[in-house]
């Protein structure tokens, strides 16, 4: 694989008489050590198969894979994000050694977007092979005792979910509208798709509710399962066998918003996101 940096012994002119980084840091500083210990030409080895191939003369070259490596590790390490952990390296003498450069760099190593792509090329294999050489060297330099292993403590901190407040007339809309899109996308024609009525009634819902009448508004809600349902039945009794396989698992979502109430157990809050659950009191 071409790299777009050259290498320590190849640089250019200009570069020889730039101060070097081993020059102007504490070499036992942590992770000058970890660099040292850590099998980059190994982890390299491991992780090309994984990339697509680069002919020798078409596209750009591609980001050096200690640098990606390193990157990936700094990230996690410290906690941060794509965009923070491309800054500080940009102001880290420490973090561009770790990452293979000879002399301080003033620019960023790359784009914070190409921290996401790599992670998409790589995949989960490519990410547990580099937290494989990680622990095998933690476990080389004797940081880790290899009871330490044996366990793995997992943090089950409630994390939030970027979904919408789960009110009831907006997720039998959002199932209504999925339904309908569906049924275009396999060519089925419904009866009714109720593409006026169902967003005027998710709105009066609202207004409804806003003004606390909520005797109006459990009558729209009414009306708004009742069209839901029956887009649901004429949707499924249209199918065909292989179609039904292949959307089950929006009918089975569909079917548990129509028939869930307030009160229940397990419900639904997100069409899209089915593992989310309600953490907060008087949101269920």
């Amino acid at each position: 694989m071409r790299t777009r940096r050259p290498a320590a012994e190849q640089l250019p002119a200009d570069e020889l008489f730039r101060s070097r980084l081993e020059n102007q840091i504490d070499l036992r500083h942590p992770l000058v050590q970890l660099s040292h210990r850590l099998p980059w030409s190994a982890l390299e080895q491991a992780l090309l198969p994984r990339l697509p191939a680069t002919t020798a003369s078409g596209g750009r070259p591609g980001l050096p894979m200690r640098l990606i490596a390193g990157l990936l590790y700094l990230k996690h390490a410290y906690d941060l994000s794509d965009e923070a952990v491309c800054a500080r390296w940009l102001e880290n003498p420490y973090w561009q050694f770790f990452t293979g450069e000879v002399v301080f760099q003033t620019c960023l190593p790359c784009d914070p977007s190409s921290l996401t792509r790599w992670r998409q090329r790589l995949g989960e294999a490519g990410m547990e092979e580099l937290l494989a050489h990680t622990i095998n060297t933690a476990h080389a330099m004797k940081a880790v005792d290899a009871r330490e292993l044996s366990r793995v403590i997992v943090d089950t901190t409630v994390q939030e979910k970027a979904i919408a407040h789960p009110t009831d007339s907006r997720l039998l809309e959002v199932a209504r509208k999925k339904l309908v899109l569906l049924a275009k996308r396999h060519g089925i024609a419904l009866r009714q798709t109720y593409a006026r009525q169902g967003p005027v009634l998710s709105r009066k819902a609202g207004r409804y509710a806003h003004a606390r009448q909520f005797k109006r508004m459990h009558k729209v809600l009414r009306r708004q399962r009742t069209l839901l349902g029956r887009v649901l039945r004429d949707l499924q009794r249209k199918l065909d066998p292989l179609v039904r396989e292949r959307i089950s698992v929006w009918l089975e979502r569909a079917q548990r918003v129509l028939t869930q109430r307030p009160k229940d157990k397990q419900k639904l809050y997100a069409l899209h996101a089915p593992e989310v659950e309600c953490m907060s009191k008087g949101k269920a």
